[in-house]
């Protein structure tokens, strides 16, 4: 149950590291104990799914498995996996604020599969409970990884046609030929695993809850599509009939075409939304709280015909709403949900939303529209909602008051009283700190007063995306006791 707190949105990879990315490692404990000193309750995480290309967070390989990318590599030497001489000489990147995800991939695979060599015989009882633990998924996740492998990477409907289709006989020779690279791939999430939830327990017996974020989608090349095609609405040769985006609105003309297939919600209805109430068991495993993205894309969800080229022709179609969700409560109990509500809502969007008790999301950078009144103001907030300064889809606040219009910056002046001594992220930051909103959150880069360089994501733009780091050095005592400060001061 949350109750008045706040929190700090960073994900994983933005964490100090001296191997290009941010771990499970020593700075992930760090930071941990920064949170607890900046009297923060929360920490806020981007999907920690395996990534491909565009390396973002929210195309994964699947909804299940976590990202090899961040298990770290001293842990795996103090662990007699590796030896120091494994990756200490290796070029993981050089700027310390960035990642370089193919120098990632191409240094760091390797030096996992040596660690896997090291300890198969080692952890092999380990391995084996992990494997049955996750048999719902883990397999097939492994097998998709491995046969990816053998097709150099190709999607899996460029496969084979008997693999593509999981016909019996392709499913049992793969099994057999690829025996080896199956097992590397269960033991990479068996160490993803045994690291986090290590992680996980420091941050949850030092107080600090973790909030993690699902998309409502999967991505068309994933295990999940691959292994439970029956679940979405693809044709005979596995190719997707609709795909998933959002209609044109104030910020593209063209919309968003996302491109993930959509859900036979029919059937998933049939099956008791088993699938669903497995990936949430299974989040649940990792989180204390779910933040679930486009959250209205279960009442109505915006279809697109496979092939188009924008997000223009597509239409509204109803999505389970209220169902689904009293099914996860009845198989799951009661779960922290923060229902991800922004862009266009209608009354009935709403309805849904508050019917489910959820707390949506207000983001203080849509609030100063000049044009028109905001639900996005803090005077027009209940208390039932998260407040973001902004999220990993937005500017940093610094760069939000160098690249928005004059009017809304002078009436975000004027309205959060802010001033040039105290910090404009600073005010923002007072700006949800100070509202009646249950759950405060602001993105570590906004207390740094860090500008666009240090941006985290730009919507429908792939390329330089998903990489600012932080530098050790500015996580200062100083700057968590001014946060502190600001928390204690308005009852967070």
């Amino acid at each position: 149950m949350i109750t008045r707190s706040s929190g700090i949105l960073m994900h994983i990879t933005s964490l100090p590291s001296p191997y290009g990315i941010g771990t499970f490692g020593k700075e992930a404990y760090a930071f941990i104990d920064f949170l607890v000193k900046a009297g923060q309750k929360y920490w806020q995480l981007l999907p920690l799914g395996s990534t491909g290309y565009g390396d973002s967070p929210y195309q994964s390989f699947s909804a299940f498995a976590g990202n090899p990318y961040f298990i770290d590599l001293e842990f795996l030497e103090e662990d007699g996996l590796i030896k120091k001489e494994d990756y200490s000489h290796l070029d993981f990147g050089s700027d310390r604020e960035k990642v370089d995800y193919e120098k990632i991939f191409n240094e760091k695979m390797p030096v996992l599969r040596k660690a896997f060599e090291n300890g198969k015989q080692k952890y092999n009882e380990e391995v084996k409970n992990f494997r049955e633990e996750n048999k719902d998924w883990i397999d097939d996740y492994a097998l998709y990884m491995a046969v990816k492998a053998e097709f150099n990477l190709k999607p899996w409907q460029e496969w084979d046609e008997d693999i593509k289709l999981r016909k019996e006989e392709a499913l049992e020779h793969y099994k057999e030929i690829l025996k080896d690279e199956i097992d590397y791939w269960v033991f990479l999430q068996f160490l993803f695993f045994k690291q986090w939830i290590d992680l996980k327990q420091y941050a949850n017996k030092k107080g600090i809850n973790i909030i993690g974020d699902i998309p409502i989608y999967v991505a068309e090349d994933s295990a999940d599509t691959w292994a439970n095609s029956e679940i979405f609405l693809l044709d005979e040769e596995k190719k997707a009939i609709k795909v998933a985006g959002c209609p044109p609105d104030a910020f593209s003309e063209i919309g968003q075409l996302w491109g993930n297939p959509i859900y036979r919600w029919d059937y998933l209805e049939e099956t008791g939304y088993k699938w669903w109430i497995n990936r949430i068991r299974g989040s649940m495993k990792l989180y204390d709280v779910l933040r679930i993205d486009h959250f209205r894309g279960f009442e109505s969800f915006w279809e697109v015909d496979y092939g188009e080229k924008t997000a223009v022709n597509g239409k509204w179609v109803k999505g389970p709403g209220i169902k689904l969700f009293n099914a996860i409560k009845e198989a799951l109990g009661d779960i922290d949900i923060i229902a991800e509500d922004l862009g266009f809502l209608t009354k009935d969007v709403v309805d849904f939303r508050e019917a489910t008790g959820y707390p949506g999301m207000k983001v203080l950078q849509f609030a100063f529209d000049t044009r028109e009144e905001s639900d996005y103001l803090p005077h027009n907030y209940d208390k039932n909602c998260v407040v973001y300064t902004g999220t990993h889809d937005n500017d940093t606040v610094c760069g939000w008051f160098e690249n928005t219009k004059k009017s809304d910056v002078d009436f975000a002046i004027k309205y959060l009283n802010l001033n040039e001594e105290e910090g404009y992220n600073w005010g923002f930051i007072r700006g949800a700190w100070s509202s009646v909103g249950i759950l405060a959150v602001a993105q570590l880069q906004d207390f740094l007063g860090l500008g666009s360089e240090a941006r985290m994501n730009i919507p429908s733009t792939i390329g330089g995306n998903w990489q600012w780091r932080v530098k050790k050095e500015l996580l200062t005592d100083e700057l968590a006791r001014k946060i502190y400060d600001i928390t204690k001061l308005y009852g967070r």
